[in-house]
């Protein structure tokens, strides 16, 4: 089996550097740019911008190397041809699944030019950038671009939690805050969400704050530049707020909802007692119940 696409012949040095560095052999036979081997794939680019890949081990190299590094980059690496280019707000959240730290949501603006001007500065899924580089990022985020942020520390994300009773309303009333204080600072009424529920979830908080704007809501929101700049600077805020309760409490706070959560969890509880661990966590995890 071969598979088959055309990419940008821009990212001929990026491929090269990567297949190099991952052990492939390259060589030039007529035509290519370069043709890549090694045990189990095969990957040449033409001149034409042509690529193929086949081989018996083709199906992890597309799936954790070619489509998140390369097809990906290839999405972003034409804005014209294809990026909405409409002036927008993107908006997405961090921290959701995570037991320990802040839920964060975070929205920002941009137009024709400033998406092209994201391009420039590396903004992608923040999904595939380390922890060091979403707070880089973040950085020229903010120095370049209109947005904000609500980091709903544990005490108030608990307190919150309780009066709405599901994490999607309070998701949906967060968003709205942020879109809402956005839209009246840039004057943009163009926005796309993330999608994380039913539309008419966030639609009716929008409704209950009386903002009227052009909302989209779309599965892989991410993919859209805006959201995913918005995605960044909501990790960033996550992992900010992490660190800062690491320090005030002088232990490791780890992330996400595993094993090592549960170790951490009962050492706080034996240190700060069971009443302190609303301050760190979020208590409606069932995580709770296993401490």
């Amino acid at each position: 089996m071969t598979f088959t696409t055309k990419i940008d012949t821009k990212l001929a040095d990026k491929l090269r550097e990567d297949l190099t560095e991952q052990g492939f052999e390259l060589t030039k036979p007529p035509y290519t740019i370069f043709s890549a081997k090694k045990q189990g794939v095969s990957c040449t680019l033409y001149e034409s911008g042509t690529l193929t890949v086949q081989g018996k081990q083709m199906k992890p190299f597309m799936e954790f190397y070619l489509e998140p590094e390369i097809l990906k980059t290839f999405h972003y690496s034409h804005p014209e041809a294809h990026l909405d280019l409409t002036p927008h707000i993107g908006m997405d959240e961090a921290g959701k699944g995570d037991f320990f730290g802040p839920l964060c949501i975070a929205a920002v603006y941009a137009d024709g030019e400033g998406i092209k001007k994201m391009l420039e500065i590396g903004v992608k899924d923040s999904k595939r950038i380390s922890d060091e580089g979403i707070l880089k990022i973040a950085k020229k985020i903010k120095d370049l671009f209109p947005f904000t942020v609500i980091r709903l520390f544990p005490l108030k994300y608990n307190e919150l939690h309780a009066k709405f009773k599901n994490l999607n309303r309070l998701l949906a009333w967060a968003h709205a805050s942020a879109l809402g204080d956005l839209s009246a600072k840039t004057g943009c009424k163009e926005a796309l969400l993330d999608q994380f529920a039913e539309k008419h979830v966030v639609e009716n908080a929008l409704k209950q704050k009386k903002i009227e704007l052009n909302l989209q809501q779309k599965v892989r929101g991410e993919e859209d530049l805006v959201v995913a700049a918005a995605s960044i600077l909501a990790r960033a805020a996550f992992l900010e707020g992490m660190n800062s309760l690491s320090e005030e409490y002088d232990m490791t706070l780890p992330k996400g909802a595993s094993s090592q959560v549960i170790v951490a969890g009962q050492k706080f509880i034996a240190k700060f007692g069971r009443e302190s661990l609303g301050k760190v966590a979020k208590t409606h995890f069932k995580t709770a119940n296993e401490l």
